[in-house]
């Protein structure tokens, strides 16, 4: 089981960057939709029917994930398709990347309204009054973020859980976008869902900013201070995780990130993030190139963890 879960993790991972068939995001975007219709069906200004909520729909992925691994639990060929696919079907590496590099287009060639627009599909904040310089802070951060979110996390628990692991994480990282804490109607109705995607990315956070540390040489970034930005600008941050990769890519890249934030209900004063000069369209270019190395590191990673969760179950099946 072990092997066929780290070659289809592996699998995955090459056919994320190779394959971008629009079919593939068909299964996320009826996930929105099914989100979107129970929302609209048990909303509450409580944080119950969120509870209800963010329970049953990952709950649902996950079900679908372990009925996928109980199909082929004696067929390790047709196991490890089956992660391959799941894999291809929620890692969001390219689609970051792609949106990343139209970012840095747009800002290169002064198209800020683009920027702006792309921008409001992937963050809360106000971005209407910001200029080249805070539109390309804004960018790398999401990038950064979305990098931890949409690729390694996924590839985290698949390695750990397989293809439920996969589904699961995927399915809240969808959740809490639909019902976004930040968003004032759904502070309580989105509890549960915050608290629940804390749970999920609070060790592949941490992950995703150790593999940026080894990454960031590879961009022509520093690993020192990449290091540095992540231990010691994340203490103040008021999350457990969303801080933590933003800072390793800020002192990868050499850059300040953080500070003021404009929402829709009200201004947030973050932490700065890392002690470089201001970002630019160029910098925004090397968070992209840096999420790719991240994604194929922890694609590495994550077949190696496969493998060594699998030893160590029939290590203690033996012992049995």
């Amino acid at each position: 089981m072990s092997a066929a879960r780290a070659v289809g993790l592996l699998l995955g991972v090459l056919a994320d960057g190779a394959v971008t068939h629009p079919a593939r995001e068909r299964p996320v975007a009826a996930f929105t939709r099914a989100a979107r219709a129970v929302e609209s069906r048990i909303y509450a200004d409580h944080p119950l029917p969120g509870a209800v909520h963010a329970g049953a729909l990952t709950g649902t992925a996950v079900a679908l994930g372990l009925l996928a691994e109980r199909a082929t639990r004696h067929r390790p060929v047709l196991q490890a398709a089956g992660t391959a696919v799941a894999t291809w079907l929620v890692l969001g590496g390219t689609r970051v990347a792609t949106d990343g590099a139209q970012l840095a287009r747009d800002l290169e060639t002064g198209r800020l309204d683009g920027a702006r627009e792309l921008l409001a599909g992937w963050d809360s904040r106000r971005t209407a009054d910001l200029d080249v310089i805070g539109l390309s802070r804004v960018s790398v951060e999401t990038v950064a973020e979305h990098t931890a979110d949409q690729v390694v996390a996924p590839l985290a628990w698949g390695a750990v859980a397989g293809v439920p692991g996969l589904l699961g994480a995927r399915a809240v990282g969808v959740l809490r976008t639909v019902a976004s804490a930040r968003d004032p109607r759904y502070r309580r109705f989105g509890l549960a869902t915050a608290r629940l995607d804390e749970l999920v990315q609070l060790l592949p956070t941490r992950a995703a900013a150790a593999l940026t540390v080894a990454g960031a040489p590879v961009v022509g970034g520093s690993a020192g201070a990449a290091w540095r930005a992540w231990r010691r600008d994340t203490v103040l941050h008021p999350s457990p995780n969303a801080g933590r990769v933003e800072a390793a890519f800020a002192g990868a890249l050499e850059v300040r990130l953080g500070g003021r934030a404009a929402y829709p209900h009200g201004v947030a004063e973050l932490p700065v993030l890392g002690d470089g000069r201001n970002p630019d369209a160029g910098h925004v270019t090397r968070a992209v190139e840096l999420s790719r190395v991240v994604g194929w590191l922890a694609g590495g990673a994550s077949a190696l963890l496969a493998l060594v969760l699998g030893a160590r179950r029939r290590s203690r099946r033996r012992a049995r």
